[in-house]
């Protein structure tokens, strides 16, 4: 019960960022959601797509570091306090956030999506959709 995120090692220098999503562009990979982490010496960017074996194969095949890790797709309700109510369920599940981005897709209007890195999948499943909070699978991911 989760997504795969792509995490990509990028020097933090100008065109880094530019030259591998130019090589998932020239490989017709659509890009789901996107973050980017840094440093003084290197990036991180993590992204979600809609085909990740073709991606990593792709990506490697570039010379680009990268690995791929689990991370919970969650629809938020798209009203004041959404976030919040989604963030309450994990903290009363004693989930720890390590970290979270945000992303756009689809046609339900009435939902944000939020991908959340956190040290147990399945709790944090396991909570939210105990109460009635959506989890979004990959299966999903890869038709928005």
């Amino acid at each position: 019960m989760s997504i795969k995120q792509i995490s990509v090692f990028l020097e933090n220098k100008p065109g880094a960022l530019y030259a591998m999503t130019g090589v998932l562009a020239q490989n017709k990979i659509d890009m789901r959601a996107f973050s980017l982490a840094e440093t003084s010496d290197f990036g991180i960017a993590r992204v979600i797509v809609d085909d990740v074996y073709k991606t990593t194969t792709v990506l490697k095949d570039a010379g680009y570091v990268h690995n791929v890790t689990p991370v919970l797709g969650v629809a938020i309700p798209d009203v004041p306090g959404g976030l919040n109510k989604v963030l309450q369920v994990l903290t009363d599940a004693k989930v720890n956030v390590e970290y979270m981005y945000a992303f756009l897709g689809g046609r339900d209007v009435d939902h944000a999506y939020m991908i959340f890195r956190v040290e147990d999948n399945a709790a944090a499943a396991a909570a939210l959709a105990k109460r009635g909070i959506q989890i979004v699978e990959q299966e999903e991911i890869d038709k928005l």
